[in-house]
């Protein structure tokens, strides 16, 4: 009878709470588009690192094949193109007359020269007919350009988010949080820089600030910042004024540990989907820049080099470069839209306290 009683009058187990974080992996894991978008990105990183320590990529620059040469497969089919009509394909035969020693007015120059020419020869190095996604004009492999240039796009994105990320939020938070004149300076200040288009601001920092991998993320993360700015502003003003950020008042703690410890934590989810959203558009800026000659120095490769090569390939007819390099690059933006979408529902904490 006691342990009827007990059973009857024991409280039924809590489930153990989880956190906003481990609430939106599994919503995120449950969303079949974001969670292979996800992996998409994920591999696109690893290809980006390879390529950066130079475990892949690294040749991009040896000039191994003809001048534009075909992807295997085109090469293939030309070369049986060339053996069912071999008539049609062969060259013509063009007679040449040689000049006698008696004609020739160096001749005897030309004869003391061959004697040392065993000296000066370089061995001729055979080159590939044809590469698997082709070849460019120099005769480097496409395939090799397109990864190192993931790498150095897919870095001027991520170090260009962080940076804008991290100008954003300390301005938005010194905005939101200490409110009065701090504010009114930083929203004037927010103000100038969204009165101008921002390709236009875009082109004048980078015409000023030059060429160069460096220049190109300080350029795009300070023109970028203000998304970041505007979101962290208003979420700053809305938990100022919470009961934990005052509790935190109440023991003394600084505007600075209020601002960066209490609050801070709490929109960490929107900081995140905002790093994938900027990720997106300055890998694209970084396109735009160096197909108009504003972006990496000239000894780098990036998505937006090889794009400016293209308007010369298509007027002869060599279109490879530019599908291998939209193929990855059209990849990419649409697996990371896809998951910034993805990330927005499985962190919104209103779904989170469904």
């Amino acid at each position: 009878m006691t342990t009827l009683q007990n059973t009857a009058g024991a409280a039924p187990a809590s489930a153990a709470s989880r956190s906003l974080w481990a609430l939106g992996w599994q919503r995120l894991k449950r969303d079949r588009v974001g969670f292979v978008s996800l992996w998409i990105v994920l591999g696109f990183m690893l290809l980006a690192v390879g390529g950066w320590l130079g475990v892949i990529g690294k040749g991009w620059n040896d000039e191994i094949a003809a001048s534009y040469a075909p992807p295997t497969f085109i090469y293939q089919k030309q070369q049986a193109a060339a053996a069912a009509h071999p008539h049609e394909s062969a060259a013509p035969v063009v007679a040449t007359e040689g000049l006698s020693p008696s004609e020739d007015p160096i001749w005897a120059e030309t004869q003391k020269a061959r004697q040392n020419r065993g000296q000066y020869v370089v061995p001729e190095v055979k080159k590939a007919e044809s590469l698997t996604f082709g070849a460019d004009q120099r005769g480097r492999d496409i395939l090799d350009k397109v990864i190192k240039g993931t790498s150095t796009s897919m870095f001027v994105g991520v170090a260009g988010a962080l940076l804008s990320i991290l100008i954003g939020t300390v301005l938005g938070g010194m905005a939101g949080f200490l409110g009065r004149k701090t504010d009114d300076f930083l929203m004037w200040f927010y103000s100038v820089f969204t009165a101008m288009p921002d390709m236009l601001l875009l082109l004048a920092f980078a015409a000023v600030a030059g060429r160069g991998l460096g220049t190109v993320i300080l350029v795009l993360s300070l023109t970028s910042w203000t998304g970041t700015f505007r979101l962290v502003r208003a979420e700053f003003i809305k938990l100022r004024s919470r009961e934990f950020v005052q509790a935190a008042d109440a023991i003394g703690a600084s505007s600075a540990r209020r601002m960066f410890v209490h609050i801070l934590p709490n929109i960490t989810h929107l900081l995140l989907v905002q790093f994938s959203l900027l990720m997106v558009g300055l890998i694209k800026y970084e396109v735009i820049l160096s197909f108009l000659g504003f972006g990496v120095d000239v000894r780098q490769v990036s998505w937006g080099s090889m794009l400016s090569e293209v308007p010369e390939e298509l007027m002869q007819g060599y279109w490879w470069q530019l599908a291998v390099v939209v193929v990855f690059m059209s990849l990419l933006v649409t697996a990371f839209s896809m998951l910034t979408d993805a990330l927005r529902d499985a962190l919104d904490p209103r779904a989170a306290a469904k």
